[in-house]
């Protein structure tokens, strides 16, 4: 019991002294045992710092533009893509830029880049005019045979000097007729991948081994009195032999633009005009494709040496072989042509290079054009190539190849020729494209830096081309102010 009561007493007195300490502001300490109090204290472990994430960079202003874009209701659901390369050909900005696009017309730079470098800026096209028998005086006892060579810069006056040239080495008479030799490219006139809306319309017209004036022609009308009434048809500029006309267009609002829709197609004498012209308009031009180059250039070039005084009989003999040659005609330069196509975004030029391409080297232009550049060290992934000119929306490519394409294009061996081929301003170069619902640009810019980038701006599947405008323009601006 007395133990009991001695540690009664002894807790006590500690709680006591506890209380003391506290109040006169010493920290309470619990008891230790003798063996614990004893050992020296280890001082704790210093922690080591805790590391800090870095800081997030600023995103690229033009990173910042297509993330917008995306968010706004006029592109929602768009495909957007961009690829920015600097002048080492290293990546500085992907947007979507391992995906393949539409391209449109920014396809072209496949072709004209690949053509500068395998047939050289010199290269020429070459038409040539032969007969089946000499002449002598004064008469050619056979035929006239024009043989083409895949030039799409023939012009009408060309055939014309021709005309005045027989006339000068005094030919009066030809006892045979006029033929024209199409089969320097095999195949039909039009791609397969083509729409039945486009190869009517003078932006599509055939391609063939011989062509006349970009196998095109001018219709004109004038519109009716009110929207919905039909507009008249005024005329062609050039005849087209046995065709039959069929006018179905009609009036449209005022500044409404060209809706002209014409189909024609392969070989035929039927062609429908539908779609609208613009209120108001007295004489509205539109440009269709001409079904037959053949025929076409047959019946002009009749018509011109009828009006040199040169008889031409009604009646060829197709197994006659054209054994004397009489003149030849050079195109452009393929640098020229290769302006005219930057500038212009002309489908029948671009195509007649395209098939040279896969003639000269014999094998499909398109494998022509992925062989070479796979030796440059692009080996394109996702190309799909069915045309040269990108009229065919089954073509799709990648904008980190189209990038660099001009990377490679422009630091190869036509480079300066291939960068001052294409558009260019305020430190800008470019190749558009657009069709119905897609847009791009590829080409150079040069910003405040001075240092020099290929890019590749892709937008496809959007229904505002006013935003789709405006968000190009921002980018571009923003290229230039880098």
């Amino acid at each position: 019991m007395w133990k009991n009561i001695l540690i009664l007493l002894l807790g006590s007195a500690l709680v006591a002294l506890l209380i003391l300490r506290r109040e006169a502001g010493a920290p309470a300490a619990l008891p230790v045992s003798p063996q614990l109090s004893s050992q020296p204290e280890t001082p704790p472990e210093p922690r080591p710092p805790v590391p800090q994430p870095p800081a997030k960079p600023e995103p690229h202003p033009i990173t910042t533009l297509l993330q917008a874009a995306r968010a706004t209701p006029e592109l929602t659901g768009a495909a957007i893509g961009f690829c920015l390369l600097n002048d080492k050909g290293e990546v500085v900005l992907d947007e979507n830029a391992a995906t393949a696009f539409i391209p449109a017309s920014s396809l072209k730079t496949l072709t004209t880049a690949t053509a500068l470098e395998l047939l050289g800026p010199d290269f020429h096209f070459t038409t040539e005019l032969k007969s089946s028998a000499p002449i002598q005086n004064g008469e050619i006892k056979g035929d006239l045979v024009i043989i083409g060579g895949g030039d799409p810069m023939l012009k009408m006056d060309d055939l014309k000097a021709w005309a005045s040239e027989l006339k000068q080495r005094g030919l009066l008479r030809i006892t045979g007729g006029i033929r024209a030799d199409t089969s320097f490219f095999k195949g039909s006139l039009y791609n397969d991948y083509w729409n039945w809306g486009d190869i009517g319309n003078g932006y599509g017209s055939g391609v063939s081994g011989l062509n006349l004036n970009h196998n095109r022609y001018i219709v004109m009308f004038r519109a009716g009195a009110a929207e919905g009434t039909p507009a008249e048809l005024l005329g062609i500029n050039l005849e087209i032999p046995q065709a039959a006309w069929k006018n179905e267009v009609t009036t449209g609002p005022q500044d409404s633009g060209d809706g002209v829709v014409i189909h024609g197609g392969e070989i035929t004498t039927a062609i429908h005009l539908r779609g609208t012209v613009p209120l108001g308009a007295a004489k509205f031009q539109a440009k269709g494709a001409v079904p037959d180059p053949a025929r076409f250039i047959e019946h002009h070039f009749r018509t011109l040496l009828a009006a040199e005084g040169i008889q031409v009989g009604s009646v060829s003999t197709p197994t006659a072989q054209p054994s004397y040659a009489l003149l030849q005609h050079d195109s452009p330069a393929l640098i020229d042509i290769i302006k005219s196509i930057h500038a212009t975004s002309d489908n029948l030029e671009t195509e007649c290079v395209f098939r040279m391409l896969g003639l000269k080297l014999g094998k499909p232009p398109a494998e022509v054009i992925r062989d070479h550049w796979k030796q440059r060290g692009l080996d394109f992934t996702g190309l799909r190539m069915e045309d040269g000119c990108g009229l065919a929306r089954a073509d799709f490519i990648r904008p980190l190849d189209l990038a660099r394409l001009q990377y490679l294009a422009g630091i190869g061996p036509q480079g300066p020729a291939y960068k001052a081929s294409l558009l260019s301003k305020d430190g800008l170069s470019w190749k558009g494209g657009a069709m119905s619902g897609v847009r791009t640009f590829t080409g150079f810019a040069k910003g405040k830096s001075g240092q020099e980038h290929c890019y590749a701006l892709m937008v496809n599947h959007y229904t505002s081309g006013a935003a789709v405008s405006a968000l190009c323009q921002q980018v571009m601006d923003a290229m230039l102010g880098d």
